[in-house]
């Protein structure tokens, strides 16, 4: 979530320190690394990857909204995670999703006591789900796969930096002050600006080395502007939650990023997208 540090830097305020900036660049090109080289790798590590994220993204949210009994919620939540992966791996049916899914929704909530902490607890396991599931299942998609994924990365890695620098080079109106004091208009436009060029940019590339997405170049530069709208949405949630939790990020898991959360909030809104449409085609005759 590099927007959410700095897109928007409030008039008057001082830029990071050349420190900080520094620990949160070297940890932006780690995580790249590891990403794309899961991506490349594809299979069951990719899949384990992702059912990590996921687990972490759940602890980080039932961590800050405070559910108890912790562990035995993280505990419930994180195996229906993994039932979910291990769905995906033995290639079973949508049915299967579906009722473990719930099966594991309600176990989660039924140990957790109160209701407000019920409500936590089934929406930690509803947000860390598309995250767990969408990825693999994109990287495997005969019409998606591999620059199905790289398309994704590209869109919400594009909107991020876009917004953070197009932000702090013009400033403007203020995007959402209640929310995110620090996001302005200019950085959200820009990261808009950035997404459709870096989706259709590797759409174009893919085709030099005989692989195409569904959407033809124009459909691709259409859906990566609604992607990179959804990635600022889903990064405007995330904050929201944070500032109703009265935290400053998720965790502290990654230098100079905070959590997981902090870095997928964008990109579990496109992963949203992205299961919306697979879906919509599945059910279609």
């Amino acid at each position: 979530m590099v927007s959410d540090q700095g897109s928007t830097l409030q008039s008057g305020s001082k830029p990071a320190p050349p420190k900080e900036l520094t620990t949160r660049v070297l940890s932006a090109l780690v995580m790249v690394v590891i990403a794309l080289a899961a991506a490349y790798w594809g299979g069951w590590p990719f899949a384990l990857f992702w059912l990590a994220a996921g687990i972490a993204i759940m602890v980080e949210w039932t961590r800050m909204t405070g559910v108890k009994p912790r562990l035995m919620v993280q505990a419930v939540l994180a195996l229906g995670l993994a039932v979910l992966t291990g769905l995906f791996l033995a290639d079973a049916r949508i049915g299967f999703f579906i009722a473990a899914g719930l099966f594991f929704l309600v176990a989660g909530a039924l140990v957790t006591g109160g209701t407000t902490d019920r409500i936590w607890s089934a929406t930690s396991f509803l947000y860390a789900a598309p995250i767990v599931l969408v990825p693999p299942i994109v990287r495997d998609h005969p019409e998606l796969g591999l620059l199905g994924l790289l398309w994704m990365f590209a869109v919400v890695w594009a909107t991020d930096v876009a917004a953070y620098f197009t932000g702090r080079t013009l400033g403007g109106p203020k995007l959402c002050p209640p929310i995110s004091p620090k996001k302005t208009w200019s950085g959200f436009i820009g990261g808009i600006v950035a997404a459709a060029l870096g989706g259709v940019l590797v759409a174009w590339a893919g085709q030099k080395f005989g692989l195409s997405l569904p959407f033809g170049l124009l459909g691709t530069a259409l859906i990566s502007i609604v992607a990179s709208v959804a990635s600022q949405i889903g990064d405007l949630g995330e904050s929201a939650l944070k500032r109703h939790c009265n935290v400053k990020d998720s965790s502290h898991l990654i230098p100079g990023h905070g959590g997981v959360m902090d870095r997928l909030d964008g990109f579990w809104a496109v992963c949203l997208i992205v299961a919306a449409v697979l879906l919509t085609f599945h059910f279609l005759p």
